[in-house]
């Protein structure tokens, strides 16, 4: 019998098929929140107008997030306590150079930088003070789902030293653009699916006001064609690793000696990912699998497949 305190396992096969944007509709009202109260907190700033609007959002591997702004971008390293996670803000050179020539009162006459060399110690600190104005609109932003605490921890010039998670990891990375005074630049915010797993109810559900209402008829026949959906069930005795010179030495006729017993416990999987412990059985000349228990392993296992 299953407890009712675990999640139904239609969950846990939706959840094989990993987390898209259109399954969370208010992360996009995040970003733009976050994108709209940054815009305004730069205006008051500002001599110049600055106009910051949401550019992408979308599920990327952090190690791939992280090379493609090496040598180019400040990333600020944030701890919230309440999700007991790191997250990432990044500035790109471009939004560096052209946030310290909007707060320093140039009117955009004369050429954009346009330099290579390292950030100097006072564009440094212009991005601290810029991360601290970032980190409070995006706890602003996560207001209406959630009540969380966002703690400035560090900042890194190297991209190797930023990392928040496994680089084979996927996040959820928002892309903001910034213009002023003709110029642009980028910010970059970069969530671990690992924190929005606790708030992935609350991210499917769009907060009254906050975006149009959802049609019930379609959602429930959306549900029901959900659940009618066939997956494929694989009962995995044992594993073995071997080296790739064992491997490629098989010939027809070899043994591979195993460990597993008759009464050895079965892990049943759905797309890679372990479901439950079965014990093995036979009824009217088959094998049959008995489910004894679920695998909790929901960080893990969410991890897992967004990484893969």
């Amino acid at each position: 019998m299953m407890q009712s305190h675990h999640s139904p396992i239609t969950d846990r096969l939706l959840d094989a098929a990993g987390t898209s944007i259109e399954r969370l509709p208010m992360l996009p009202i995040i970003f733009d929140r976050m994108a709209r109260v940054f815009a305004d907190t730069m205006r008051q700033r500002a001599a110049s107008p600055c106009y910051v609007s949401v550019s992408y959002i979308g599920n990327d591997r952090i190690g791939d997030v992280l090379d493609a702004n090496e040598a180019n971008a400040l990333a600020a390293v944030v701890y919230t306590p309440e999700w007991d996670t790191r997250l990432l803000i990044g500035f790109d050179r471009d939004f560096i150079f052209s946030m310290m020539e909007v707060m320093y009162g140039s009117d955009g006459s004369e050429p954009p930088i346009d330099d290579e060399r390292p950030f100097s110690n006072i564009e440094t600190r212009v991005a601290r003070s810029l991360f601290n104005d970032a980190i409070k609109c995006l706890e602003d932003a996560f207001k209406s789902i959630s009540d969380i605490t966002l703690k400035f921890e560090r900042i890194e010039t190297r991209m190797d030293f930023a990392v928040i998670g496994r680089r084979n990891n996927t996040a959820v990375v928002g892309r903001l653009l910034m213009q002023a005074i003709g110029r642009g630049g980028e910010m970059f915010v970069m969530v671990p699916h690992t924190a929005l797993t606790p708030l992935r109810q609350n991210l499917a559900q769009v907060v009254s006001g906050e975006g149009n209402h959802r049609d019930k008829g379609w959602t429930q026949q959306f549900q029901a064609e959900i659940q009618r959906t066939h997956v494929d069930l694989e009962a995995v005795l044992e594993e073995k690793s071997i080296t790739l010179d064992e491997l490629a030495n098989l010939k027809v006729g070899d043994v591979l000696q195993l460990q597993a017993t008759p009464r050895s416990k079965i892990t049943l999987q759905c797309n890679d990912q372990s479901l439950f412990t079965c014990s093995i059985g036979q009824a009217d000349g088959s094998y049959c699998l008995k489910v004894d228990d679920f695998i909790h392993q929901e960080e893990d296992i969410f991890d897992d497949i967004l990484s893969s």
